[in-house]
């Protein structure tokens, strides 16, 4: 399992570090109304990309994640991707 950091460089911007077999740093912005839909309330934005990290280690490896992206472009290449989020 890979291990996933998190820093935020302020509201809307989050540094990703993922270590793996390989290590690999992502900068992922997230709208603040997007992340409140999306976890509804009950964890925080950070939380919010760690599962989102979690859900795109299942499907490929942090070495084909973008390196930087929104969040809500996720639902653009996986569309079972917000329904995973909310349940």
């Amino acid at each position: 399992m890979a291990n996933i950091t998190i820093s935020k460089l302020h509201a809307q911007a989050f540094e990703v570090a993922v270590d793996a077999r390989a290590s690999t740093i992502h900068r992922v912005t997230v709208d603040p109304e997007y992340a409140q839909r999306l976890s509804r309330g009950r964890f925080e934005t950070e939380e919010l990309i760690r599962r989102s990290f979690e859900f795109l280690l299942e499907r490929e490896s942090n070495t084909s994640i973008l390196r930087s992206f929104d969040l809500a472009v996720i639902a653009r290449y996986f569309p079972e991707y917000e329904k995973s989020m909310t349940n």
